[in-house]
């Protein structure tokens, strides 16, 4: 993937529409409604998001683990 400019934060979402394809990629139904009520039931996009922060560490402690020293270097 081609970098456009210099970034200084990366942001993710869930958005209503992506629930409702990732239910249609998996044989169920879900209106927008149902969609935005799922999202918040239970604090559920709160966890989303704390998941999301998560994955997101990971993936940044396991490229720093694996990039050489002299990328690292500021």
């Amino acid at each position: 993937m081609k970098q456009k400019m210099k970034l200084e934060k990366a942001v993710a979402e869930i958005t209503v529409a992506h629930l409702v394809a990732v239910t249609q990629q998996q044989g169920r139904s879900l209106d927008r409604q149902q969609a935005v009520n799922f999202l918040n039931e239970e604090g559920r996009a709160y966890l989303m998001w704390k998941q999301m922060m998560h994955a997101g560490e990971n993936y940044i402690k396991n490229e720093l683990e694996q990039a050489p020293p002299s990328q690292l270097q500021m």
